[in-house]
């Protein structure tokens, strides 16, 4: 039954039940990051934080190319940070022509 029955009590809550929350509230709470126990400017520094992938440097232009399978397969194949690689390579390659 989706209807509320007209006996059942009503909920009443005291607004004034919640204690405000002072400076000194804060001051006195234990803070922690997970489960390691920190200072509150510690906690602070750690929320002003911002969260997922770091901003980029604002200088590199996103576009499609096409390579060689061979060209891309060897970049790759010189693991984690090949797209860094093959930037610095073609930076050298226009440096000396």
């Amino acid at each position: 039954m989706s209807v509320k029955s007209q006996h059942s009590p009503k909920i009443w809550i005291d607004p004034d039940d919640a204690p405000e929350l002072t400076d000194d509230f804060f001051e006195r709470a234990v803070w922690r990051i997970g489960d390691k126990i920190v200072s509150r400017d510690e906690a602070q520094a750690e929320a002003g934080k911002r969260r997922g992938r770091p901003a980029g440097s604002g200088t590199k232009v996103s576009t499609t190319i096409r390579f060689d399978a061979e060209v891309l397969a060897a970049f790759k194949s010189t693991g984690d940070g090949w797209q860094t690689r093959m930037n610095d390579a073609l930076k050298e390659w226009l440096s000396s022509h």
